[in-house]
């Protein structure tokens, strides 16, 4: 049966990608070799070597089922994937096909800088599979400037290897953040003495989807429905300052050591015990920390439990400018509707948006695709909040946090300096008073 749906995905595909050169066979389409009917698409994500052999194997796929189309990939670490699309953007030449994180939708989607994919929908994009929520995840203002890929939720990972070798007994599901803040000292003070040195855990308040995710658990919703801030300098201090005594007592993975191990972090060359971040990074940590004794948590509860929620783990989007948008529309709609790309990237990317990609994955007891999945049905009573949706600027705002949080590090600026430079960006950014 999984053989027949996989046959049946690839040949809508294909039908679709005919329908659309049928249309588009009145004339030239402005091929680069001059030779009509001839296409060059050009796709760019971020990630790592591993999705980057996925990707190769899933665009090999549409390229044979479409020969007159040459896909042209392209693939950075996050911040450096960001940079070369600011660039890009500035000089109105992004990428045909490339991913989108949801922080960035409404900066480049709310500047004239993607395609509106709504025309598309039901002709070269197929979006029959999609739970219309997640779907209207990629929408503003009615809009559709991203495709759902895939869904993640917040987990707290941890490394057995790393506690069995310090003899540090795992947090247990129910956690909260004072919990969590005595496991690190923990397995810190019992690190101490290995070379290199283990931690418990980096700073876990310089990532702001994780003030976000403790934000809705103090009742508050990150921003507001007409895209501003919906938080103040109160909440930003408190949270920061769970940290504080863990920061003063050198008990947090160094950041001159997180410099040095770039673009590997801390948890992924086994020098830190448990690392939070989205589900879908399961894969990756398991091929860069070279064990598959990595197992994942909830997020840490605050009074009513951890309350989660769900997010597009990412979109993917064209650009306003391509010469192919029909052509990019299929190919992000053989991506996220073939059910043997499902079968390839199975939960690397996320939970797959679409159930044909899910039931086409080779989900074997014990692998990584199956704990990905068991961990997502384990927290859905916990997943109790739609996924926020941030302000315009959201990733320039996001990586000054991170900046901020880099400089907190160090010890170059305090918890009150953090915040009151944070802000002042933010005013600047997102125009909040």
């Amino acid at each position: 049966m999984r053989i027949t749906r996989k046959a049946a995905g690839a040949a809508a595909a294909t039908a679709t990608v005919a329908l659309v050169l049928t249309a588009c066979s009145g004339g030239d389409t402005g091929s680069d070799d001059g030779e009509a009917g001839d296409v060059t698409l050009n796709v760019a994500w971020w990630g790592n070597d591993d999705r980057a052999d996925k990707y190769e194997e899933s665009i090999a796929l549409f390229e044979e089922a479409n020969p007159n189309i040459t896909v042209q990939r392209q693939f950075q670490a996050w911040d450096d994937y960001w940079t070369a699309r600011n660039t890009e953007a500035a000089g109105q030449a992004l990428p045909d096909v490339f991913q989108m994180d949801l922080s960035y939708l409404r900066q480049y989607g709310g500047t004239g800088q993607l395609a509106d994919l709504s025309d598309q929908v039901g002709s070269a994009i197929d979006t029959s599979g999609f739970e219309e929520a997640l779907l209207e995840a990629g929408q503003i203002d009615g809009a559709q400037y991203g495709i759902p890929t895939s869904q993640n939720t917040l987990a707290m990972f941890y490394n057995g290897d790393v506690l069995e070798q310090i003899g540090v007994e795992p947090l247990e599901e129910g956690y909260t953040w004072e919990d969590f803040n005595a496991f690190i000292a923990e397995a810190s003070e019992a690190g101490d003495g290995e070379d290199p040195a283990i931690y418990g855990s980096g700073d876990y308040t310089g990532t702001f989807w994780f003030f976000a995710q403790w934000l809705i658990q103090q009742g508050v919703q990150p921003f507001t429905e007409d895209g501003q801030l919906n938080f103040d300098e109160s909440h930003a201090t408190e949270f920061l300052n769970l940290a504080s005594d863990l920061r003063e007592a050198g008990q947090l993975f160094p950041t001159d050591r997180a410099t040095q191990l770039a673009p590997l972090s801390g948890f992924t060359s086994n020098e830190v015990a448990a690392e939070a971040s989205w589900d879908n990074f399961l894969a990756g940590y398991v091929s860069d920390a070279g064990t598959e004794n990595i197992h994942m948590l909830p997020m840490p509860s605050g009074a009513n439990g951890p309350q989660q929620f769900w997010k597009p783990s990412m979109l993917l989007s064209s650009s306003a400018n391509s010469d192919h948008p029909e052509e990019a529309a299929a190919l992000i709609s053989f991506l996220v509707n073939d059910p043997e790309v499902g079968e390839i990237f199975g939960t690397s990317k996320g939970v797959p948006a679409v159930a044909a990609q899910r039931d086409a994955m080779n989900v074997e007891e014990g692998s990584i695709d199956a704990t990905v999945l068991a961990y997502e049905e384990s927290v859905a009573p916990d997943v109790t909040e739609t996924a926020p949706l941030p302000v315009e600027g959201f990733g320039s705002i996001e990586a000054e946090w991170m900046r901020l949080a880099e400089e907190l590090g160090y010890g170059n600026i305090t918890v009150d300096q953090f915040v009151e430079q944070w802000f002042a960006a933010a005013a600047d950014t997102v125009g909040q008073s």
